[in-house]
């Protein structure tokens, strides 16, 4: 069987093209070997299954596994204690029955005991006695046992699932305390972390006291993947599929854009092995695991729907405050303390769309930042603009024999921009004159070409927009005027920039209030660099 890229369910080695997670394992190890009850909770499609899945065989020597998913049950499993009782114990029978003869036949003294109760008592079933028969069977086992749920914000709004969270945290402490036989670790896997999860029964003020889960070890483990992560898999790949590829260049493409976030790194390589070498413009996959080959995977991915970027737009819906914040940084540059007591941020941030970035709230990858500007220059109220209307007009003349002519953009929009905004006041042009450039830009590279912005430079005073058209890179300092001498500064910081692009000519875009000033678009030549500016 041919392996391949995979982005849903469990990834297995045998079929599909994984990164090496030895390192992670070895990690969450450690916590298992001391015992620790803990949470993975990470952003959807992060990898969480495929990790339990391996730790579970890693773990198989030394200890006795029980991997269980609550999806397995079904919502009407957690309608009262006694129905959850005796699911769970249906169930864990059931997983039970996969472990080895020789296991089976040390514990068959519990599991009997569990099967009669089932039977005998099941009107009398509760979590009290599921859990006693929990300690019978563990200081049964001829290995220390771990528990392993998935999916576990299936239970996230049963007040059943905080019992039995409690009735852990209760013989967790008698473990220490008086030598009770139970669990020798458990782990949850989810996207909330329990603490946030939602409660019917009682209010959130109540738990935030004493939450029956208290008792968890911190979950910081980074499971993400590095550049040296992708590089290893796409080894393997190129091997085994005969590619002639630049591993480390690719690595490094795709590392940039994504940030190592799991879905989106296995998407762009999915697309690209399957899709991207099946295009006429390429025709080869040799040619699809190029710099044109990723960008022509990123547009793609920017322009599919799936179940991640509905959760984004979802989470904005959710939380208007999220939306103004991501709004004002993209577009603006303004800087917005990361304030872990603000539930959209912490929402934002447990679901992988946002990082704390030295203290101050950052988009999680280049992605989710394009689809976001994507978004908000798709909406209604801006493709009304005139802006938007004179860019959709003038398309056709800054495209020719296939070739973006960014002189040509620049040319037009600063004649678009002076008649319609030209009298506009300084706080108009520092909030919006940024966005109306890409408001404009927009519609001409639609379908062909990307752009992005780079966050390192994107602030109050500069942002640099990175524009991939055909396998052609464009680089365009966006500015404040601030005085002659800050200029010649910006003018040198675009040539470092061009230097680490490779490229001979670069753009900018002065956004001028001085009433001297003279609009209008010319070249300046420095060194072996050739820089086109626009001023408006």
């Amino acid at each position: 069987m041919k392996k391949r890229f995979n982005i849903t369910g469990v990834c297995v080695p045998s079929k599909h093209y994984m990164v090496d997670i030895s390192r992670q394992l070895e990690q969450i190890r450690d916590l298992v070997d001391d015992g620790a009850y803990f949470t993975i909770n990470k952003a959807r499609q992060y990898g969480k299954t495929t990790t339990l899945n391996a730790l579970a065989k890693d773990l198989a020597s030394e200890y006795l596994v029980v991997s269980m998913d609550f999806q397995a049950l079904g919502n009407e499993s957690f309608a009262n204690e006694k129905v959850f009782s005796l699911t769970f114990a249906q169930y864990f029978l059931q997983r039970m029955q996969l472990q080895s003869p020789e296991i089976q036949e040390k514990l068959s003294s519990g599991l009997d005991d569990l099967k009669r109760a089932l039977k005998e008592e099941k009107d009398d079933f509760s979590l009290y006695y599921l859990f006693r028969h929990f300690v019978s069977i563990c200081g049964q086992s001829p290995k220390p046992l771990v528990l392993m749920i998935d999916e576990v914000d299936s239970a996230s709004d049963n007040q059943v699932f905080l019992d039995f969270l409690a009735q852990l945290r209760n013989y967790y402490l008698e473990r220490d305390t008086l030598g009770t036989k139970t669990f020798h670790s458990v782990i949850l896997a989810g996207v909330y972390d329990i603490k946030n999860l939602k409660r019917k029964i009682r209010s959130e003020e109540s738990h935030s006291v004493n939450s029956p889960w208290n008792i968890a070890a911190t979950f910081n483990i980074d499971m993400s993947f590095s550049k040296s992560d992708i590089a290893g898999m796409l080894k393997d790949y190129a091997e085994d599929r005969h590619i002639n590829m630049n591993v480390s260049e690719i690595a490094g493409l795709i590392y940039d854009y994504t940030s190592g976030y799991p879905f989106l790194v296995s998407r762009l390589c999915k697309l690209m092995d399957e899709t991207v070498s099946q295009t006429d413009c390429l025709g080869s996959a040799d040619a699809a695991w190029t710099n044109q080959g990723f960008f022509e995977a990123e547009r793609i991915l920017l322009s599919e729907k799936n179940t991640l970027f509905e959760s984004l737009i979802g989470k904005l819906q959710s939380y208007p405050e999220l939306n103004t914040a991501l709004m004002k940084i993209l577009f603006t540059g303004i800087n917005i303390p990361y304030n872990t007591d603000e539930p959209a941020f912490d929402i934002a941030s447990m679901f992988g769309f946002i990082k704390n970035n030295r203290g101050c709230v950052a988009i999680a990858n280049r992605i989710f930042e394009t689809r976001l500007y994507n978004l908000y220059l798709s909406r209604t109220q801006l493709q009304n603009t005139d802006t938007f209307s004179s860019s959709q007009r003038d398309r056709n003349q800054f495209v020719i024999d296939g070739h973006l002519n960014m002189r040509r953009i620049l040319e037009k929009f600063v004649v678009h921009f002076h008649d319609l905004y030209g009298n506009s006041g300084e706080t108009f042009i520092e909030n919006d004159g940024r966005k109306y450039f890409l408001l404009y830009l927009r519609p001409i590279i639609n379908g062909t070409g990307n752009y992005y912005v780079e966050a390192q430079t994107r602030n109050l005073s500069r942002t640099d927009v990175i524009v991939d058209y055909q396998g052609e890179q464009f680089i365009i300092e966006l500015k404040i005027w601030r005085g002659d001498e800050y200029h010649r500064r910006g003018e040198r910081q675009l040539i470092e920039y061009l230097d680490s692009y490779h490229v001979q000519k670069g753009y900018m875009l002065s956004f001028n209030f001085n009433k001297k000033k003279e609009i209008g678009v010319h070249e300046i030549i420095l060194g072996d660099k050739t820089l086109i500016e626009a001023v408006v």
